[in-house]
């Protein structure tokens, strides 16, 4: 039962008894980390799992644990992407789209986190036009390849809650940047495109949900330092509410739980357009409270913003979906 998974549950939890064999998943951001584990765990039980990476040759090293632990026909094989560059997730598309094979899952896993100023290739402020933008053009591209009954995950955060996406300024051309305020409106833009492609799929059969990991302590923060690490954590428990447990990060396997129970263990009606975190689905949360206690903002899960967001969208990237 679902009831019995929550923050501590691992990949192999959520898994237990799963028989995958046939069944296809792109997952992106295979080189390191969350990417890793859950392309392991699904191939395990028998998942083709096609991995997305910048860097193949990293990919290729990180992921000889995926092909060690395959089985009941599990198999993996890579594929090069790079979310920054629109170009790339084009051509990724385009050759996903020529194979002709369809899917079973996306888990949109791949990003990047509190990074300095700058843009992609396409001149996106970096977190936006990598987080969202990329994997905004690389979904809606392959669509057509996703099937009755399966589903497209997005990997959002609890860091949505530093801010609602800027429809105004979505590249900082007007307002002050900062590393984690850039990045919770991408978080929160991954968050609305999951409620708006699930709107517009769920008719023919495709679910979409949004997934916060938890916690981990991965290359997702290489551009921090130790320090800023340990000053993040000593906000956290600050901020929580008297005679809470202190903050612990979760493992690798319990980070990656999440999103394979949304793929695979959850019923498609019970995450569909929604936000989840430690297996399950969130609850909303207004007014004040800490950013590890749980819960998604209204503007994370709002059916007008995500409209908004993805009208913006394509604006940017000057292509409809």
């Amino acid at each position: 039962m679902t009831a019995s998974y929550g923050a501590t549950s691992t990949t192999d939890d959520v898994l237990k008894g799963a028989d995958l064999s046939g069944r296809r998943v792109l997952v992106t951001g295979v080189s390191a980390g969350l990417g890793v584990e859950t392309a392991r765990a699904l191939a395990a039980h028998g998942a083709q799992v096609v991995g997305a990476a910048r860097d193949l040759e990293k990919a290729e090293r990180a992921t000889k644990v995926v092909r060690a632990d395959a089985a009941n026909g599990g198999a993996l094989e890579l594929i090069q992407l790079d979310l920054a560059d629109l170009t790339s997730v084009r051509a990724c598309a385009d050759a996903l789209l020529a194979a002709g094979k369809p899917f079973d899952v996306i888990i949109a896993n791949a990003g990047v986190m509190a990074t300095p100023f700058g843009h992609t290739a396409d001149g996106f402020e970096t977190q936006f036009g990598t987080n969202h933008l990329g994997h905004f053009v690389l979904v809606n591209r392959i669509a057509s390849l996703l099937k009755a009954g399966s589903r497209v995950i997005v990997l959002s955060s609890a860091g949505h809650r530093f801010a609602d996406v800027n429809l105004d300024d979505p590249n900082f051309e007007t307002t002050g940047y900062t590393p984690f305020g850039a990045y919770g409106r991408s978080k929160t833009a991954n968050a609305l495109f999951a409620v708006e492609f699930d709107r517009r799929h769920r008719d023919r059969g495709v679910r979409a949900a949004a997934v916060h990991p938890g916690g981990i302590q991965t290359e997702l923060s290489r551009h921090m330092s130790d320090g800023d690490i340990e000053q993040l954590v000593e906000q956290i428990n600050a901020s929580r509410a008297e005679g809470a447990p202190a903050f612990e990060f979760k493992t690798i396997p319990q980070g990656a739980a999440t999103s394979v129970w949304a793929a695979v263990t959850a019923s498609a009606d019970e995450i569909g357009g929604r936000y989840c975190e430690d297996c399950h689905v969130a609850a909303i949360v207004t007014g004040e409270a800490d950013m590890m206690s749980g819960g998604v903002r209204p503007y994370a899960v709002d059916a007008d913003n995500a409209k908004a967001l993805w009208a913006l969208s394509e604006e940017l990237i000057q292509e409809r979906f």
